[in-house]
């Protein structure tokens, strides 16, 4: 993989990476494999990309592809996710006032089924139900009504 292709192809989208990769693992050292496994598969997939959706929307439908391929392979257990082991570029995006939220919320989110955590981590990353349905494969009702669903289980989990 060339440097340019990861500076402007992956680069750019490496935040929805990490919190797509850090909803599916549990070990900093998983964290790691998922991450480089999505980059791989984009790099890979490059030559696929037919240009009938955006990039943004290829880029998230491989990251969920090789997360959910990767958890099914890799029954992974229920240990803690240590975010004190992500390097400095990535605490950066976790060392806010609202951190204990944040573990909180990931906690509650590992307990949704797959599909959810990744309908779930799309909509925190405000993209529409358009664009959720476009990347799952699904239709913008359907987004709404299990969206709704979700936000009722993870209340339930945190309260």
């Amino acid at each position: 993989m060339s440097q340019d292709f990861y500076r402007l192809s992956i680069l750019p989208y490496a935040g929805i990476i990490i919190k797509i990769c850090r909803a599916y693992t549990h070990t900093q050292e998983d964290f790691e494999d998922y991450y480089q496994e999505v980059c791989l598969q984009i790099w890979r997939s490059k030559d696929n990309f037919k240009k009938e959706s955006e990039w943004a929307t290829w880029v998230y439908r491989i990251a969920l592809n090789v997360c959910l391929t990767l958890v099914k392979k890799k029954r992974i257990t229920t240990e803690s996710y240590d975010t004190n082991t992500l390097t400095p570029s990535q605490q950066n995006d976790y060392s806010s006032s609202n951190k204990e939220a944040i573990d909180a919320l990931y906690t509650a989110i590992k307990k949704l089924s797959a599909i959810d955590r990744a309908v779930i981590i799309l909509y925190l990353e405000e993209k529409s139900y358009q664009e959720i349905a476009q990347i799952m494969g699904t239709n913008p009702t359907n987004i709404g009504v299990r969206i709704n669903r979700i936000k009722k289980r993870l209340k339930n989990i945190l309260l």
